[in-house]
């Protein structure tokens, strides 16, 4: 028996790298899947192809999650289809790297309307689907919203901003639905970089993580109790202890 027959899942951009492990981790559990996507059709069109390939259902949207008014009718379009939603998983994420002190308005802005702002009006337009079904949302975070990064400040400042934005839904959702975060560390695919295999020296295994590590953290809020809510789960082989 699948842990997830019958349910429906969305993930934000989840095209590629960790939201299509996601994606694809919840569809290996019988759920039926919709992506999100912005600007990568080609490998969308290819995800939903590879979803479809354990025999669920799955649906490609292209969304542009920094324009608030096109969060209610990607929902929408979703149940419409599937006819329900049990889970949401808040993925698309933006990354960069900046001197704190050359950080423009303008970069602050984009990155917290994508990390901060898109997962808690996705979230707030899912809600009473979720609801409906005592639902789960699980947020992707990340290590940098945990530990200071001199020269990403604005994305740990908005990862962080995530976090505590988790455990408010939490508390405010409850019991209805239960919300969780991960926080993935150092994430890597494909050729292996030297900067990346520093960071593996660095950390207690000894290795860096994979994209199906974080699908299967995610894998875990999605089908483990949902008495446990509010919790952030750092997937990042040890290396926030150093």
């Amino acid at each position: 028996m699948k842990l997830l027959a019958g349910k429906t899942a969305l993930v934000t951009g989840a095209a590629k790298r960790i939201g299509r492990a996601i994606a694809l981790a919840l569809a290996e559990q019988g759920a039926n899947v919709a992506i999100t996507y912005r600007n990568s059709q080609p490998e969308a069109e290819q995800t939903v192809r590879d979803l479809a390939a354990h025999d669920v259902d799955a649906l490609a949207i292209r969304c542009d999650l920094q324009d608030p008014l096109a969060i209610d009718p990607m929902v929408a379009e979703v149940v419409d289809q599937f006819g329900r939603l049990d889970l949401l998983i808040n993925n698309a994420g933006f990354f960069e790297s900046v001197k704190l002190e050359e950080i423009s308005v303008e970069q602050w802005d984009h990155i917290f309307a994508t990390n901060t702002r898109a997962p808690f009006l996705v979230a707030r337009a899912a809600l009473p689907h979720l609801r409906a079904v005592q639902g789960r949302i699980v947020n992707i975070g990340s290590l940098g919203g945990m530990h200071p990064w001199p020269t990403h400040g604005h994305y740990c400042a908005s990862k962080a901003a995530l976090h505590m934005l988790s455990k408010t839904m939490a508390k405010a959702w409850a019991p209805e639905v239960s919300v969780n975060c991960v926080a993935p560390g150092m994430i890597v695919q494909g050729e292996i970089e030297e900067a990346y295999e520093h960071f593996a020296r660095k950390t207690p295994m000894q290795k860096n993580g994979t994209a199906e590590d974080v699908a299967a953290a995610v894998l875990f809020f999605a089908t483990g109790p949902s008495f446990i809510t509010g919790q952030l789960l750092a997937v990042d082989g040890g290396l926030g202890l150093s």
